[in-house]
């Protein structure tokens, strides 16, 4: 089902350590009781993009927020933000999760929520979405988009993310469904075989959806990478996702 008519505004919640947290929040307008979604930005910041998808999974019926993961490295220009964020050595994992929680929190006391949440995330917001099944036991589905350093070498690991997400597949929480492009080279396919291969070693509930001719961000409209006939496939499965973990 989808709604036209909805709204969308910017919020604050408390997240990690009780910090105050910039948020965008779009829902359908109307009374009955729906899923929600936790939207996770990539690395270069809370932009247009990011809220864009964030009204365009409300428009399919479920409450949708998108957390400023760089909240702590000031406002204005998404760029530049980003920069400063990437120079301090990007979000700490600790905080991220506990951003999540807060949203997750947020989300289930929103009036019209039926108590289900998923999550979902792109680029390194992908790899983010992994690392919140795996750390935090109340939501009930995730979604991975290309998410890079899922599988992290030790070089790649670093105070601030001491963990990768793959080597916390056991504690896996929610079903995962992962949307890859066969020619990304972050995740490569043998990356993605080899979290595949994870997930089935733990018996763990997952779909994993690769697209020829597509690589990395190819959702982007506004990237040569994009790739309409592969996004629109990419985003029923998501919505089907979604529709089977987070409706009454």
């Amino acid at each position: 089902m989808t709604y036209r008519s909805m709204i969308a505004e910017e919020v604050y919640y408390r997240g990690h350590n009780g910090d105050e947290v910039q948020a965008y929040i779009a829902r359908p307008l109307g009374d009955e009781p729906r899923g929600s979604v936790v939207v996770i930005h990539h690395m270069p910041g809370w932009d247009p993009g990011i809220m864009e998808i964030t009204r365009k999974i409300a428009h399919h019926g479920y409450i949708a927020i998108a957390p400023n993961l760089y909240t702590r490295f000031g406002t204005g220009d998404p760029d530049e933000v980003a920069a400063v964020a990437r120079a301090a050595g990007g979000t700490p994992d600790a905080t991220f999760v506990g951003d999540t929680a807060g949203a997750i929190d947020y989300l289930r006391l929103m009036p019209t929520s039926n108590g289900k949440v998923g999550i979902i995330g792109f680029c390194s917001g992908g790899r983010h979405a992994v690392l919140a099944a795996s750390s935090l036991d109340n939501l009930d589905a995730a979604v991975d988009c290309w998410g890079g350093r899922v599988i992290a070498s030790e070089d790649q690991l670093d105070e601030n993310h001491p963990v990768a997400p793959f080597d916390m597949t056991a504690n896996l929480a929610a079903p995962l469904l992962g949307i890859f492009g066969n020619d990304d080279r972050s995740p490569t396919t043998e990356q993605v075989d080899q979290h595949e291969a994870e997930l089935k070693k733990h018996g763990k509930t997952y779909q994993f959806h690769r697209y020829d001719d597509a690589g990395h961000g190819f959702f982007s409209v506004n990237r040569p990478g994009y790739r309409p006939e592969q996004a629109t496939a990419a985003w029923v499965e998501i919505f089907n996702w979604y529709d089977r973990y987070l409706s009454d």
